[in-house]
């Protein structure tokens, strides 16, 4: 399973930690992930998802799942996130 975030895309960054006496040894700084069930409200079910912390604040300023997936970019999404994206997408239309 990769460490990236289903809907912002953060994923594992690579730096040095650096010794007090200058040595340099390469880390992996992991993205802070946690699976979450979020309600959409548009399609009436819960999502299961594997995102960052980041992402859970995003989603939780942007008022829920669905206002937060409808702002976000495609590219940035997983295969699954695109799908909720398209579906709610598809409730919306059909109640307009």
């Amino acid at each position: 399973m990769s460490r990236r975030c289903e809907l912002t895309g953060k994923g594992v960054l690579v730096g040095h930690r650096v010794s007090h006496s200058n040595i340099k040894t390469k880390h992996r700084f992991l993205p802070n992930l946690q699976n979450i069930s979020f309600s959409s409200e548009v399609l009436g079910q819960t999502v299961s998802l594997r995102v960052s912390t980041h992402a859970l604040r995003s989603v939780d300023h942007n008022g829920g799942l669905d206002a937060f997936l409808q702002k976000a970019r495609a590219e940035d999404l997983s295969p699954k996130a695109r799908q909720i994206k398209s579906a709610i997408a598809k409730k919306r239309a059909e109640a307009a």
